[in-house]
This record gives C-alpha cells, sequence and structure tokens, in this order.
C-alpha cells in the first residue's frame, strides 16, 4: 500500500494482475483511507519519546525524541551530532519507565565514524550491560548511495522480525555528494535523495521507530556579511520537507554544545546547551530525581 504499482510490478515474478489481486488484499487489513482526529490522536498515542540523555535537551523536543518521525540534526564537525547519535544507541534501550524505548538500533554509517569502543563507558554510566548493548546494535558501513538505499530494503524484514525503535544514518547526505558530482546531475541526486528518505519515512511509520539523521552544512553565500554564522544544511528542500523535526547543533564556549529547533510542526523556537553533559546530567537526574540542577561543561 506504500508502494505504486509501477514499483511492484517491477518485482521478478509480479505481474499486473497478481499487483492488483494484492493491494485489493491489503485495502481490507490496513485502512489507508480517512480517519476521524480523535482516530489520529489515539495513533499519536502510540509514538515513543526516547530520553537524549539531557533533561534539558529532553524538554526542548518535548520529552526526547520522536518514534513514527525523523529527526534531522545538522551542523559542523565536532558539534556533537555523532555524539547523541551514539548515546542514542544506549537510550533507546532503556525501558520505557525510564524514558527508553525498549527496542534495537539499527546504524547506518557512511562516514566511518561509528565507534563501538565509545558505546561500552555510555552504556556503563546508565547501567547497562555493554556487551548486551552491543549485542542490540545493528551497524552497516556503506560506501555508496545504492549500497545505502540497498541497506533501508533489508533493513525492514529485519524490523518485520525483531523489535526495532531507532533507526540511524550518520550522515544521510555524504555519499550523494560524492557520487554525484555538478550541476548537471543535482537534479538527478535530489531525486535519487528524495527517494530514500521516502522510504526512511516509510519505515518510521510502519515501524513505529525514531529515525535520526545526521546533515552536513554548506556555505551560504547569500548570508551576507551581516550573518554570524552563513551556513545552512545541505541536501536543499527535497531534505528540509522530508525531515519532521529539525534541529540544528553548533559550539558554543569551550565544550559547550548548544541545539536550536530550527524547525518543527509542534516545538517552538528555544535553545538548549551543553550537549556533552547529557549522561551526567541525566544519572544525576535519576539518583535525585527532585534535585534542580542546571547546565554542566565537560
Amino acid at each position: 500500500m506504500m508502494h505504486t504499482k509501477k514499483s511492484l510490478t517491477g518485482i521478478k515474478g509480479l505481474s499486473e494482475a497478481k499487483v492488483d489481486k494484492i493491494c485489493e488484499a491489503a485495502e481490507k487489513i490496513v485502512n489507508f483511507g480517512y480517519m476521524t482526529g480523535s482516530d489520529a490522536l489515539l495513533r499519536r498515542n502510540a509514538v515513543i519519546r526516547i530520553t537524549t540523555g539531557s533533561q534539558a535537551l529532553d524538554e526542548l523536543l518535548g520529552g526526547g525524541i520522536e518514534t513514527s518521525s525523523i529527526t534531522e540534526t545538522f551542523g559542523e564537525f565536532r558539534s556533537g551530532k555523532t555524539q547523541l547519535a551514539h548515546t542514542l544507541c544506549v537510550t533507546t534501550q532503556l525501558p520505557t519507565s525510564m524514558k527508553g524505548g525498549n527496542g534495537k538500533v539499527a546504524y547506518i554509517d557512511t562516514e566511518g565514524t561509528f565507534r563501538p569502543d565509545r558505546i561500552v563507558p555510555i552504556a556503563e554510566k546508565f547501567g547497562m550491560d555493554a556487551a548486551a548493548v552491543l549485542d542490540n546494535i545493528i551497524y552497516a558501513r556503506a560506501y555508496t548511495y545504492e549500497h545505502q538505499h540497498n541497506l533501508l530494503l533489508g533493513l525492514a524484514a529485519k524490523m518485520a522480525e525483531e523489535p526495532f525503535r531507532l533507526l540511524i544514518v550518520d550522515s544521510v547526505i555524504a555519499l550523494f555528494r560524492v557520487d554525484f558530482s555538478g550541476r548537471g546531475e543535482l537534479a538527478e541526486r535530489q531525486q535519487k535523495l528524495a527517494q530514500m528518505l521516502s522510504r526512511l519515512i516509510k519505515i518510521a511509520e510502519e515501524f513505529n521507530v525514531a529515525v535520526y539523521l545526521t546533515n552536513q552544512v554548506i556555505s551560504d553565500p547569500a548570508g551576507g556579511v551581516f550573518v554570524t554564522d552563513p551556513k545552512k544544511p545541505a541536501g536543499g528542500h527535497v531534505l528540509a520537507h522530508a525531515s519532521t523535526i529539525r534541529l540544528m547543533f553548533r559550539k558554543g564556549k569551550g565544550e559547550q554544545r548548544i541545539c536550536k529547533v530550527f524547525d518543527a510542526p509542534n516545538l517552538p523556537e528555544a535553545e538548549a546547551i551543553s550537549l556533552f553533559s547529557f549522561v551526567i546530567a541525566y544519572l544525576q537526574h535519576l539518583i535525585c530525581s527532585d534535585c534542580t540542577f542546571g547546565m554542566f561543561s565537560s
């Protein structure tokens, strides 16, 4: 029901008559038509918010990273995007009573930045068995945009069998910027990017998983001399429209990192400070839930 008949008939062994029968049977099982606002609200109640480990960032996001949605983070290198990805690999496996997702994690790495040894201390700080946490993360290194897309095809089959709650793509645009060059290939690049993002949206909604994307930034010549940070997220309007929530990361003073809600359908524009302290802050919150604490720097 989430695919066109053209794409289904392209599968070996499926004729147009078979596709028509499959679609007719699927329509009787799943309602893809109109629903009332009350039904839509009930469906929203199934959304799980996975803690980021930072009380300030959780408050900024209304409780954490949402399932059935795409959360995109963009910013310069060393701004905290991958650090948050590693932390979410752990917090997703926490029970829902501890603001976790109680599920497994899929990690698609396009830049070679995943480090399992970074997972170990984060898991230990959350009081979890590091070996068990690593066993619940499936990891794949993508080398081309086609490889990246094919990894998503096989992932849906795994999610149908096992309880996944998070899909990380770090970074979503890197391979597209490498495999397509110049303005002559820009239209094709954006079309292929849109197809991959469409698949990510379908995965998020069908399996109720949170999709966390990291994105790169490009210089914005139109920013002008009066703009303090003339950079914008890569991927253009295609990526902008596909992402449900867009977060901008930037470096602050010293080791501080600042996260700003760049675009979201249900969140006000605000900022949270010091991302590298979220593990410490969250542990202190668990130990003394009624204590009031501010921001920390590493």
